[in-house]
C-alpha cells in the first residue's frame, strides 16, 4: 500500500541522513494522492480567479452596451417622437432598442469568439497540445451575448419607449 511504502521511504532517509529516533526529520515524503491534492487546489484557485475577471469583463462590457444605447436613445429622441406619434406603440420602440443592444452584444461577442479560437490555436501550436473550442463553449459564450444585451439594453429601451412624444419632437436635433 501507499503507506506502507511511505513509511518505508521514511526510514530509509532516515537512516541515510543519520536522523537519530525521535529527532525531527529534515525531509518531506508526499504522496501522488497529496500531489493531486494541491494540483486541484491550485486549480480551482485559478478557475475561481478566471470566473471573477470574467465576470468583471461581463460588467464592464454591459455598462458600455447601456452607455452606446442610452447615447443613442438620446441622439435619436426626435425619431422616437415621430415614431410615436404616427402610431408606434411603446413595446415597438422597445423592441426595436433591444434588438440594438442585443445586436451590438452579439457583434461583441463573436469578436471575442474569435480572438479566443485565435487564441485556442495559437496555444496548441506553440505548447503541442490538443486543444480546440467545444460547441457548448461557443453556445454559452453566443448565450451570455444575448443576455448581456437583454440585461443592459433593457433600461435604455425601456427609457426610449416611454418618452412622451410631444416632448421628444420638441427637442432640439
Amino acid at each position: 500500500t501507499t503507506q506502507r511504502a511511505q513509511e518505508q521511504v521514511e526510514a530509509i532517509l532516515r537512516q541515510r541522513h543519520n536522523i537519530a529516533l525521535g529527532s525531527e526529520d529534515d525531509f518531506v515524503v508526499n504522496t501522488q494522492a497529496e500531489f493531486r491534492k494541491t494540483q486541484e487546489n491550485i486549480t480551482n484557485v485559478l478557475s475561481a480567479l478566471f470566473m471573477s475577471v470574467a465576470a468583471i469583463s461581463l460588467i464592464v462590457g454591459g455598462i458600455g452596451v447601456m452607455n452606446i444605447m442610452l447615447v443613442s436613445v438620446a441622439e435619436r429622441t426626435r425619431e422616437i417622437g415621430i415614431r410615436l406619434s404616427i402610431g408606434a406603440r411603446e413595446r415597438d420602440v422597445l423592441l426595436q432598442f433591444l434588438i440594438e443592444a442585443i445586436m451590438l452584444s452579439v457583434v461583441g461577442g463573436v469578436f471575442g469568439l474569435i480572438a479566443g479560437a485565435g487564441l485556442v490555436n495559437t496555444l496548441a501550436y506553440a505548447l503541442d497540445w490538443p486543444m480546440k473550442m467545444s460547441a457548448f463553449s461557443v453556445v454559452l459564450a453566443a448565450s451570455t451575448s444575448i443576455a448581456i444585451g437583454v440585461i443592459f439594453g433593457y433600461m435604455p429601451a425601456r427609457r426610449a419607449a416611454r418618452l412622451d412624444p410631444i416632448a421628444a419632437l420638441r427637442a432640439e436635433a
